[in-house]
């Protein structure tokens, strides 16, 4: 019978040695399994912050876009503006050119033509 306690005290002692490494690997992966949770917190809260800077920066891009379509648009009438005032001044500059030959032509006084008195 000493030899079946011998062996059962063995197997006792495997049992426990088994149970303890279980309980070492249990350990371990619980330590990785907290490091990776604190890690994955870290990651959530950099991305909220990421986040809120890319929600600031769309914003503020699109208020510059708006900007700068208002720009655009008055930059555009204004020269449309422009060039109608360049097309009247030439053509006031071609009537009063006919005019003033008009008026040579009749020899109206104060022109090169006119004959003097």
């Amino acid at each position: 019978m000493s030899q079946q306690g011998a062996a059962l005290q063995s197997y006792n002692n495997e049992l426990v040695k088994c149970i303890e490494e279980l309980c070492t690997k249990r350990d371990d992966v619980h330590k990785q399994i907290v490091a990776e949770e604190d890690e994955k917190q870290k990651i959530q809260a950099d991305l909220r912050i990421l986040t809120e800077k890319l929600s600031k920066v769309n914003e503020g891009l699109a208020k510059k876009i708006a900007t700068r379509n208002d720009y655009d648009k008055t930059i555009a009438e204004t020269e449309a503006a422009y060039m109608k005032i360049i097309e009247s001044s030439h053509s006031l500059l071609n009537v009063l050119q006919r005019e003033a030959s008009v008026l040579k032509d009749k020899g109206v006084p104060g022109f090169a033509n006119s004959p003097s008195t």
